[in-house]
Order: C-alpha cells, then sequence, then structure tokens
C-alpha cells in the first residue's frame, strides 16, 4: 500500500528541522526577498568558483606558477565561504522575520570588497 505524503506534515518537519517552527509566518514578501538575496550570493559563489576553476585549468602565464595557483585555490576557497554563508544568512535572516526581530548585519560584505579589492590588486600589478 503507497502511504500519502502528507503537504503540511513535510512542511512543518522542514521548519522544525531548521527551527523555523517558532514565531509566526512572515509577509511573503519578505521571504520572497529573502530567497533572491540568497540567490544572488548563490551566484557570486558560482562565479568565484569558476573563476578559481578557470584560472587553474587554462593554460595563462599571466602569473608565476604559485601565484596563478595561490589565487585559484583563495577563489575556490571563497566560492566555498560564499556559499556556507549565504545559507547560513538565509536562516538567520528567515529567524528575524517568524520572530519580529531585526535583521542581522551582512558580515560577509564588507569581507568580500576587501578580497575584490586585493584579488583586483594583484591582477593589475605588472
Amino acid at each position: 500500500m503507497l502511504h500519502q505524503i502528507d503537504e503540511k506534515s513535510l512542511k512543518v518537519r522542514f521548519r522544525r528541522a531548521f527551527a523555523l517552527a517558532d514565531g509566526c509566518e512572515p509577509d511573503p514578501r519578505f521571504t520572497l526577498a529573502n530567497e533572491r538575496t540568497f540567490l544572488a550570493w548563490i551566484r557570486t559563489a558560482i562565479a568565484l568558483l569558476a573563476s578559481g576553476i578557470a584560472l587553474d585549468a587554462l593554460p595563462l602565464d599571466l602569473f608565476a606558477g604559485r601565484l596563478q595557483m595561490l589565487l585559484s585555490y583563495t577563489l575556490t576557497g571563497m566560492a566555498l565561504l560564499v556559499s556556507v554563508n549565504a545559507t547560513l544568512r538565509w536562516l538567520n535572516v528567515e529567524r528575524a522575520l517568524r520572530r519580529r526581530q531585526s535583521l542581522p548585519y551582512p558580515i560577509l560584505a564588507p569581507i568580500l570588497g576587501l578580497f575584490g579589492l586585493i584579488v583586483s590588486t594583484i591582477l593589475l600589478l605588472p
């Protein structure tokens, strides 16, 4: 006999798993805005990952071998950091929306800006 999956019970289990069961349901516009922000961070992570892979895979003679490898690994590591931060930020903002609390400060945004400045400086050096 096939068991029918109850959509409501799946939502309840999902929310409990991520500790989203407490509080009240936020305005859907805010939840959707939070999801769009999450997707923007994921796009950034994919771009960083693609840059790191391209820098390692393509036979570019722009830098010394070790500098190119270091930059490639740094870009790939930053992609991992951005994707983990995107997930945690989505969760923290969703919790804050449900509990009617102020939104958490985006910690990674200034770090990513500084990282972009450093990488751009390295790329522009002769």
